[in-house]
């Protein structure tokens, strides 16, 4: 079998009883690397170690999670502005932002309100996002998905 060491170096082509012995010697576990090549690859390595590192690669993968801001369409000035402070806190970390505007009793009968509110979060928003889902009417409620940029 061809055996690579601890530090990444080519040891050659050895018999299964000396790859066992140098693993044994240096304290490490011998692992199968390659075992449809001709000849097998092994490797010395600390496994554990290397299982560890692998299970924290593969927790620190980030899906984008789904943010939900609510707002209404009687907002103020200074509530929007906080309300845009946030989504662009939330996309600056790499989640999506999701804008639900609810309407209540007689709001309905004017959703352009609601649409001049959604323009204006746009306007502040330009140039670093983007629009995943234009601002839709559905029911009582309008809905708008904002993603990250990808740069």
């Amino acid at each position: 079998m061809r055996l690579i060491g601890g530090m990444g170096e080519q040891l050659g082509v050895v018999s299964i009883q000396d790859a066992l012995r140098i693993s044994r010697e240096s304290g490490y576990d011998l692992v199968e690397v390659a075992p449809n090549a001709t000849p097998p690859v092994c490797r010395v390595m600390d496994f554990g170690k290397y299982k560890y590192q692998m299970s924290k690669k593969h927790t620190a993968r980030k899906t984008a999670d789904l943010k939900e801001v609510k707002i209404r369409p009687q907002i103020t000035e200074h509530d929007l502005q906080l309300k845009v402070r946030n989504i662009r806190r939330f996309l600056d970390e790499g989640d999506k932002a999701k804008i639900t505007m609810f309407f209540r009793g007689r709001e309905i009968v004017r959703p352009e309100m609601g649409m001049k509110v959604f323009d204006k979060i746009k306007t502040s928003l330009t140039g670093k996002f983007n629009v995943e889902q234009q601002p839709r009417l559905e029911g009582n409620h309008i809905t708008m998905v904002i993603t990250p940029s990808t740069k």
